[in-house]
């Protein structure tokens, strides 16, 4: 079967997750996790969990697993501490509870990164994606410009071919 033939059989609305990880950001001022939600908004998705989280490996991990174990909940997108700093552990996360990992995701977001942004800077980013518990997980730096990129490039357009992926087995 085609990538388009599965489009087409890609569900039409979705309902996302969105955690910003940041030990500086709010609610009140968080500008990537705006993109992401308005990027997600303006495809008719739904936004039903939206968190603002310190970079805490725990609290991390217990707002993914809240989003995988929630039957209201098909993709969970993540913004923010994918870095190589002490304090970044968003990729250690998200990794250690994925059960398939997606590793075109952030070869592709690099590539992308690299040619049009921000050029060998871009090996600095840990961005990562994969599956938990039948949701698809997606997470990239908080920049709001690789936010932008990441969503637009990436997500908006592969979201729901994704899911539709993910979910063809469980029926």
């Amino acid at each position: 079967m085609s990538v388009s033939k599965h489009r087409e059989e890609a569900p039409e609305t979705l309902n996302c997750m969105v955690i910003t990880v940041s030990d500086t950001r709010t609610k009140e001022n968080d500008k990537s996790g705006k993109v992401v939600r308005d990027a997600l908004k303006s495809v008719g998705y739904f936004i039903p969990k939206y968190h603002v989280v310190k970079d805490e490996y725990e609290d991390i991990q217990h707002l993914i697993k809240e989003g995988g174990n929630g039957e209201d909940i098909d993709a969970i997108i993540i913004n923010g501490g994918t870095g190589i700093a002490d304090r970044d552990t968003t990729f250690e996360a998200v990794r250690d509870l994925l059960e398939k990992e997606m590793p075109g995701f952030g070869e592709l977001f690099r590539y992308l990164s690299y040619v049009e942004d921000i050029g060998s800077a871009s090996i600095l980013s840990r961005a990562v994606a994969g599956v938990y518990h039948h949701k698809a997980i997606f997470s990239m730096p908080g920049s709001s410009g690789a936010v932008c990129l990441a969503m637009e490039r990436i997500i908006v357009p592969e979201l729901a071919h994704v899911v539709r992926e993910i979910r063809k087995d469980l029926s």
